[in-house]
């Protein structure tokens, strides 16, 4: 049951395109690596078009508690383009208890290092991954600063 509400929250969230709080950066934004980069949403929907998983670079969702993380960004060795699966966390203990734990000293967790020690031990690290809730492309863009 805990699973369906996530998941309807999820679509709901996505439906304009992940990251969509914009911590005023002037349009959908995510973290990749401690920077933040925007995008602009485009109505693409990539489900069941049978490509390989390799093929796409992960967004993890937060629901709103603070801006999505992606693992690449344009320049990343790998970097697939804007081909995104969206991946949905679910928390184990709170999101702020994750923060405490792993989000570092700016108080939020936004680099590669942070998910992976979030998602550690199957979810141990305080979250875990509740798998692909959308597959779309988007461009992405880093802020300056």
């Amino acid at each position: 049951m805990r699973r369906a509400i996530v998941t309807i929250a999820a679509v709901a969230v996505l439906a304009v395109v992940p990251g969509a709080a914009s911590a005023g950066v002037g349009g959908p934004a995510f973290y990749v690596n401690g920077a933040v980069y925007r995008t602009v949403g485009t109505p693409t929907d990539l489900s069941g078009t049978g490509a390989p998983a390799h093929s796409y670079d992960t967004i993890y969702e937060f629901f709103g508690a603070q801006l999505n993380v992606a693992t690449a960004a344009p320049g990343d060795a790998g970097y697939n383009g804007g081909r995104w699966m969206v991946h949905g966390l679910d928390w184990n203990t709170s999101y702020a208890d994750a923060v405490a734990e792993h989000g570092g000293a700016n108080g939020v967790i936004d680099t590669n290092t942070e998910i992976a020690a979030l998602l550690a031990d199957g979810g141990a690290g305080g979250a875990m991954d509740i798998g692909v809730i959308k597959s779309f492309v988007c461009p992405v863009i880093k802020l300056a600063g």
